[in-house]
């Protein structure tokens, strides 16, 4: 490809098709932002558009040099169709996100570029590479074509230092104004990369590695001193926010010396509560809510899910955070290989027994990068390629024990039963029922746009052979 002048850039998130529990609140993934903010640096001008805050504004995208375009799994068909549209156009298309990542050859039959993995160091240099200010074969984690074949550019190793870049600038993402349900403004904010667990259903480790990389603690508090405490509410986007003790004290000791009203919520692992002097921390530290994967209340499925966790373990912590005076939202997996008839039944219960502020039950979903997906493909249990379904709401593969009919019902009844409204007003607070009320509505709109999904479930027969992933 000639080379031509970079000046203009375009970032794009898509958003997914479907509705969810989170759907109102328009919370942009902050590799973009964090992308869009680091070209800002390198002089480019930058435009960051997430579609789940506002529509595209096509016209300042079609006048771009060069569009990159992020995509999940869930946003994969969509990102597909906008950058066929725009390479028609002749625009040149940059693919990159955790989709193209583990597809990148799937990727590349719609966009001129593909960036897997990490794309901090990556994308500025495709960018020097497309003005001609070095070779495109010196591009890291970089597939593209050439001579005809595609190319896959040797990994970067995963960057241990996360200092060395800027803070994601919200003021780039159009129109961004989130706000709770108490009207605060939400901030989403990252302070680390990685997992050190490796669940079979997750592709993080895959994108980002088991070792844990963390922002330095004074960074992180730079990031939050731009944000009024008192009527911003931060959400921490960590797989893993105390994934180590230690740090997460120095984090929690930070937090406490910010000004104002802090007010705080996370993702964790409900093993943290083996630490109630920590839960105490947490909670002086201004934490609000935690967001425990929960997954299965059939400890063989935990067992072959490489969870590491009991149902008699869940059940204390639950009581420890609770007693600390943290709201718990807990999200529940169908669609194990050992998920039973009776599974529904027993994991509602479980959960109003545990009395969560919230709940999502979520069925099994093959993400590329996952061991899941490798198993289930290699097996021919995949029923479906429209990524957009790939969203935890949609059966896309067939179920051992149970029909993908059954499995599809679970998810909608459970979310029925759990959110009835008078036991929600009775046993827990105004807030709770707020998001019952919500969380019905969506569970309804739902299903009647799904309508044709659901009367074709009945077809099970795999479509999908066994295919091998590449450029992983």
């Amino acid at each position: 490809m000639p080379s031509r002048a970079v000046r203009t850039v375009v970032l794009l998130e898509p958003k997914p098709e479907g509705l969810h529990i989170f759907s109102r609140f328009g919370l942009p993934r902050l590799g973009t932002v964090l992308l869009g903010t680091i070209l800002r640096e390198l002089g480019y001008q930058v435009s960051v558009m997430v579609e789940s805050v506002r529509p595209f504004d096509m016209e300042v995208v079609h006048a771009a040099d060069v569009v990159g375009i992020s995509a999940i799994t869930p946003t994969a068909t969509a990102s597909y169709a906008l950058a066929d549209a725009l390479r028609a156009r002749g625009q040149v298309v940059v693919l990159g996100g955790p989709h193209p990542t583990h597809l990148p050859d799937e990727a590349l039959e719609h966009a001129d570029h593909v960036i897997r993995g990490e794309g901090e160091e990556a994308l500025p240099a495709l960018l020097r590479a497309l003005a001609g200010e070095q070779p495109l074969s010196s591009v890291p984690n970089l597939s593209t074509r050439s001579a005809g074949r595609i190319v896959h550019r040797p990994m970067r190793p995963l960057d241990p230092d996360l200092d060395q870049w800027p803070a994601p600038d919200l003021s780039l993402v159009e129109g961004f104004a989130a706000r709770n349900l108490l009207g605060r403004r939400l901030i989403p904010v990252q302070t680390s990369r990685g997992c050190p667990h490796d669940c079979s259903f997750c592709s993080v480790t895959s994108t980002f590695g088991r070792t844990m990389r963390y922002r330095s603690v004074d960074r992180v508090r730079e990031e939050l001193l731009g944000y009024d405490p008192s009527t911003s509410f931060f959400f921490f986007y960590d797989d893993n926010f105390t994934a180590s003790r230690r740090r997460t004290r120095e984090m929690l000791a930070m937090l406490r010396t910010l000004p104002g009203d802090r007010r705080w919520s996370a993702q964790v692992r409900a093993d943290v509560a083996r630490d109630p002097a920590l839960l105490a921390e947490m909670k002086q530290a201004g934490c609000r809510t935690l967001y425990l994967g929960l997954e299965s209340v059939n400890q063989a499925s935990l067992d072959a899910a490489s969870k590491r966790q009991s149902l008699g373990e869940v059940e204390t912590h639950i009581g420890r955070i609770h007693a600390a005076g943290i709201r718990v939202h807990g999200m529940f997996v169908f669609g194990f290989d050992t998920d039973r008839d009776d599974t529904m039944e027993r994991t509602v219960a479980f959960a109003r027994k545990l009395a969560l502020s919230s709940v999502q039950f979520l069925i099994l979903t093959p993400l590329p990068g996952s061991r899941t997906h490798a198993e289930l493909l290699a097996e021919g249990r995949l029923t479906s390629r429209d990524w957009s379904r790939y969203d935890a709401h949609h059966v896309v593969f067939s179920p051992r024990a149970v029909s993908a009919a059954e499995l599809q019902r679970w998810q909608i009844e459970g979310h029925r039963r759990y959110y009835r409204l008078w036991p929600t007003l009775k046993r827990r607070s105004l807030r709770d029922l707020i998001i019952a009320a919500y969380a019905k509505r969506i569970n309804r709109v739902w299903q009647r746009d799904n309508a044709v999904f659901l009367d074709g479930l009945d077809v099970t027969t795999p479509i999908l052979a066994p295919v091998a992933l590449s450029a992983k």
